[in-house]
């Protein structure tokens, strides 16, 4: 019996765990709605209470307005190190407010 309960936990960690090494990645259609829900909330401003922008994103913000911001990781990824920002409108990018509200939008959407 030790033994099958050894298998047992066994498969159930190794199971578990290829479930949290191979996460979902946004689909285009995800990427189009948030990009649409952040205009959206852009457009309102302060009428928007849905998200509030936090330091990461005025820098985030201000670096996108500057035209610095960096495209691609040193290994040549051009994914965002915030996988929430992950196909972001490039001139939405450049507003604090439009960063929050995809960023949540992206949280709302599981990722």
């Amino acid at each position: 019996m030790p033994l099958k309960s050894m298998s047992l936990i066994a498969a159930v960690i190794l199971f578990g765990a290829w479930g949290v090494g191979h996460a979902d990645v946004p689909k285009p259609d995800d990427i189009m709605a948030c990009n649409d829900e952040a205009q959206e909330a852009a457009r309102k401003g302060d009428d928007s209470r849905a998200a509030s922008p936090n330091t990461k994103d005025h820098s985030r913000a201000a670096d996108a307005r500057r035209s610095d911001a960096p495209s691609a990781t040193v290994s040549g990824d051009t994914r965002a190190a915030d996988p929430q920002t992950d196909g972001m409108d490039p001139d939405g990018a450049k507003d604090p407010v439009y960063q929050a509200a995809y960023r949540t939008c992206m949280r709302k959407a599981g990722f």
